[in-house]
């Protein structure tokens, strides 16, 4: 078989679990949250919501992986990319604000959430414009300040929306990037202090913000404010012991911890899936990483290299962060568990992530060197390549 024709089922597979697997905990953490929404409502409505986008999302996942994955290194299709995200970006802003901020655009009760594209975007543009500068990659006015610009265009309007933590990962996508394709150490510390100045700034500036952070240093001081979700998150997470409650058996979720289906819903897999539930989840997003660098690290060009390392940073910078503000690691923030969280922009966005990977893992080269191994055609010299 042809390495092309190869998928990598293994990701797929964890891929899909991950996303099924959310689909079960959003019914289990919104079901009577649901009901008291109103009186006609079913306990299954954020449910069938999830599970439909889950299964577009899979749809769309094993399509993406059939499309080869240079198509995205047309300039072309960057620039439509990239432009399409900025409209939708600057669209947020003609809708009224939902808990003080824009980032979502709502009709006839659709919702989209723009800047999950900018997740992939970033990473497409990066790395169509490293590997076209790939001889001039230390160049200051060649790479570093293009590359700025795009972090910048994009980060920037994520970060009016006031949203901070996909701003995060969109600065930790570009790092990734930008060190991956071989930038000089001494731009990469210039760029990660100005951008932790700027992060400062930003949450200094910010009232809510500086109250986030005093509740993080000692969250129980601020338990009936600030910090009362990351609280109620905690009590979630430590009742649930080693083996938890039971599905749908938490109590947190009942009467104290907001919006569990949403940004907290780690906190329910803990309490009713304990510790055994929590690593879990941990160890599939662990595998995800290993099989989604490995096909960067084996994809036949620059590009693909690249593109891999942008797409599996964010998506596992992201669950980092979000396990990280929910077991009270770091000062809490408005950011979704992939494949895991309420939210159809999150899931379908993350699969069409990991349908791209799909796409260059086809084209490893150590997929190739499996298939000519497998049919006796490797040479004395490539078997002695690691």
């Amino acid at each position: 078989m042809k390495g092309e024709d190869r998928i990598d089922w293994f990701m797929f597979g964890i891929a899909a679990a991950l996303a099924l697997f959310g689909a079960l905990m959003v019914y289990s953490a919104s079901a009577m949250f649901s009901l008291k929404e109103s009186e006609s409502a079913s306990q299954f409505t954020y449910f069938y919501k999830q599970g439909a986008f889950t299964l577009i999302g899979l749809a769309a996942m094993f399509a993406v992986s059939r499309i080869d994955y240079r198509f995205y290194q047309k300039w072309w299709v960057v620039l439509g990319i990239v432009l399409v995200t900025v409209i939708l970006l600057g669209a947020v802003f003609a809708f009224p604000p939902i808990n003080g901020a824009r980032r979502w655009i709502r009709y006839a009760g659709f919702s989209f959430q723009p800047s999950e594209l900018a997740k992939l975007a970033l990473p497409i543009f990066l790395a169509y414009w490293l590997t076209l500068k790939e001889e001039v990659v230390g160049d200051i006015k060649e790479t570093v300040i293009p590359c700025l610009l795009g972090l910048g265009l994009l980060g920037g309007m994520v970060f009016a929306e006031k949203d901070l933590g996909t701003t995060m990962v969109l600065c930790a996508i570009f790092a990734a990037v930008y060190f991956s394709a071989g930038a000089r150490l001494a731009h990469i510390g210039i760029v990660g202090a100005a951008l932790f100045l700027v992060g400062v700034v930003a949450i200094v500036i910010a009232p809510w913000r500086v109250e986030r952070v005093m509740a993080f240093l000692d969250p129980y001081k601020y338990a009936d404010d600030e910090g009362y979700q990351v609280v109620q998150s905690l009590y979630a997470i430590g009742s649930g012991g080693v083996f938890g409650e039971g599905f749908a058996q938490g109590k947190q979720k009942l009467f104290y911890l907001p919006y569990p289906y949403s940004d907290f819903i780690f906190s329910v897999v803990g309490e009713e899936l304990g510790l055994v539930g929590t690593l879990a989840v941990v160890v599939a997003f662990g595998l995800l990483l290993w099989r989604g660098a490995r096909a960067a690290v084996m994809a036949p060009d620059r590009f693909g290299m690249l593109l891999g390392i942008g797409i599996i940073t964010g998506i596992i910078v992201q669950a980092l962060f979000n396990i990280s503000v929910v077991t009270s690691m770091v000062p809490a923030k408005g950011i979704p568990l992939p494949f895991i969280s309420y939210g159809g922009s999150s899931v379908v966005v993350t699969l069409i992530g990991v349908g791209i990977l799909l796409s260059i893992s086809r084209f490893s080269v150590g997929e190739h060197y499996d298939a000519e191994r497998s049919a006796g055609r490797v040479s004395r010299r490539r078997k002695r390549m690691p």
